[in-house]
């Protein structure tokens, strides 16, 4: 039975999602509470596995709830946030505090039900998850590389849930002229721009939304729209993103197996691949095909993973040639990209 404990300021809403969570049989609503203050108070007396948690409430906001959660009781958390450009701001940032996942928060009272049936699958998926102790890094942690700046070089990125913060690690101590870089997150529609903006701040490299035709070139990163597919085409020597819409992929609209295996077919052996932390099995195919077409792929290790569901699919196929740390991806592919490229491994890795 997943124990949940539901934190929202309207009583509509908490009555909304304890109904459709109490509907189903493998969930049990321990409590609600209208606000930080009477949730911490719950939490302490009887800790759930999963909580709900509203962004914008009163007395304290959830993001800075989030954080003093993730502190203290580390305790996987749904982020309910709202369409506007400050809501998919702050959804972002929960996630890179530690929310394993951010629902569109209802327009009102009468769109309640939208996502009474994404809540409960929602729940069911952040009770698998594993969530550490937030620790708020106040260094730079940008390392510096020296790496020969080539057109034809492709690294490829998917990732599910705790994705967000794995990509962010992994981009931050990546150099300004890395290889142009294409990544699959799943994320809601409406947070990917917020997500790419986010990463365009604090990263070395322009990182942007992906739009249809748009080229791919080093010191590019193309984050997928939170509601199409990418895929990677190739024109002469330029590479450029194809964005459409269409039916879930291995689950998921965007797919990383959709990515992977145009990847496969457009860059083949100067492509590199890597599978991240997330539930289910996208991108694991696609993964073996990028093998199979002599790029080096590279899979999260299952400690540093929040969930080790695709990665763990990837290794099961065979589609992985290393599994790989988190806080050592960034070097891996630095490496793998010297290995591919014939630059001095001296030069390849943090100065």
């Amino acid at each position: 039975m997943i124990r949940v404990l539901i934190v929202d300021d309207s009583a509509v809403v908490r009555q909304a999602f304890k109904r459709a969570l109490d509907a189903d049989p493998g969930i049990e609503v321990i409590g609600t509470a209208p606000d930080p203050y009477v949730a911490r108070d719950m939490i302490a007396a009887d800790t759930p596995d999963v909580i709900t948690l509203d962004i914008e409430m009163p007395r304290m906001d959830g993001i800075t709830f989030l954080r003093k959660l993730m502190s203290f009781y580390p305790i996987p958390t749904i982020v309910i946030s709202s369409l506007s450009q400050d809501g998919t701001k702050m959804g972002v940032e929960a996630l890179q505090a530690g929310a394993v996942q951010v629902l569109a928060k209802p327009q009102n009272a009468y769109s309640v039900g939208d996502i009474e049936k994404n809540l409960v699958i929602a729940v069911k998926s952040a009770a698998m998850t594993k969530v550490k102790k937030l620790e708020i890094e106040l260094q730079d942690n940008r390392t510096s590389y020296s790496l020969s700046c080539t057109t034809n070089q492709i690294l490829a990125i998917g990732a599910s849930t705790g994705g967000t913060r794995a990509i962010e690690e992994i981009l931050r101590k990546m150099p300004a002229n890395c290889p142009g870089t294409v990544i699959v997150q799943h994320i809601p529609e409406h947070f990917s721009r917020s997500f790419a903006q986010r990463l365009d701040e604090i990263c070395q490299m322009q990182v942007l939304e992906a739009v249809d035709g748009e080229s791919v070139t080093p010191g590019k990163v193309l984050i997928a729209p939170g509601h199409a597919h990418m895929l990677l085409r190739r024109s002469g020597a330029r590479y450029f993103v194809e964005v459409k819409s269409g039916p879930p992929v291995s689950g998921h609209s965007p797919s990383v197996d959709v990515l992977f295996r145009s990847v496969a077919r457009t860059a083949g052996q100067n492509a590199i691949g890597v599978l991240l932390t997330g539930m289910g099995s996208d991108g694991a195919r696609g993964l073996l095909e990028m093998k199979q077409a002599d790029a080096l792929t590279l899979t999260q290790d299952e400690k540093s993973c929040v969930v080790y569901g695709m990665p763990m699919q990837a290794v099961k196929l065979g589609a992985s040639c290393k599994e790989v740390p988190l806080g050592d991806m960034a070097t891996a592919i630095i490496e793998g990209l010297a290995d591919r490229t014939g630059v001095p491994r001296d030069n390849a890795t943090c100065c």
